[in-house]
């Protein structure tokens, strides 16, 4: 039995150890792809390969790969890209099923934009807030989605340190929206299933939060 325990434990540790992995040769080849100097391309839901790989579950990096760096520069400027500037992006957006992102923080001063590794959301508030939404990756297309108010994060820093975080408002829908792709989840995805979402205002001064009606 104490045997049978330990070969179960020794199975956890190491599986825990493998969860975050380096970039894959196919991974590597794409971020040094071109100019390594410029934006990687947003890849788009009119293209049948792209759209899968926007559809799949992207999974976590380590932290100390050496090629993060410039992954992450190279999705940093497809995301300010003057012709369609963004206020967030994943790294499905740019052909990589790694969870990393972007997020404009306007919940701090200077409105910083900043990198976030492994990402998860772990709570989530009863209360909703609705507002209009696009992405660099569906053109030519906007719409209203309702959003969680607040939410806890747990990430890791570009120094693999870990972090939990509340966040509010409107850096909290971002927050949604970008982890959202790393599930394979698009916006419009969103709209769709609720269609059918019954809710009910806050407050008549407030017209832009809501509680979700139980059945």
């Amino acid at each position: 039995m104490m045997g049978k325990r330990i070969m179960l434990f020794t199975f956890l540790f190491l599986g825990l150890g493998v969860s975050a992995q380096h970039f894959t040769k196919s991974e590597r080849s794409l971020i040094q792809s071109g100019d390594t100097k410029t934006m990687l391309r947003v890849i788009q839901i009119t293209d049948e390969k792209e759209l899968k790989i926007l559809q799949s579950v992207s999974t976590d990096i380590d932290p100390d790969d050496k090629l993060l760096p410039l992954l992450a520069e190279r999705m940093f400027l497809a995301m300010r890209d003057p012709a369609n500037p963004g206020i967030g992006i994943a790294a499905p957006q740019v052909g990589i099923n790694r969870n990393v992102i972007w997020v404009q923080r306007f919940d701090k001063e200077g409105e910083p934009f900043e990198l976030y590794l492994n990402p998860k959301i772990i709570w989530r508030s009863s209360m909703l807030q609705k507002g209009m939404e696009g992405c660099l990756s569906i053109p030519d297309i906007s719409g209203n989605v309702y959003r969680n108010y607040s939410i806890k994060l747990t990430y890791q820093d570009k120094t693999g340190k870990k972090h939990e975080e509340v966040i509010e408002g409107f850096t909290a829908v971002i927050f949604q929206h970008e982890t959202d792709h790393l599930n394979g989840i698009l916006f419009t995805d969103r709209m769709k299933e609720q269609e059918k979402l019954e809710v009910s205002p806050v407050d008549d001064e407030m017209n832009d939060l809501f509680l979700e009606k139980k059945p």
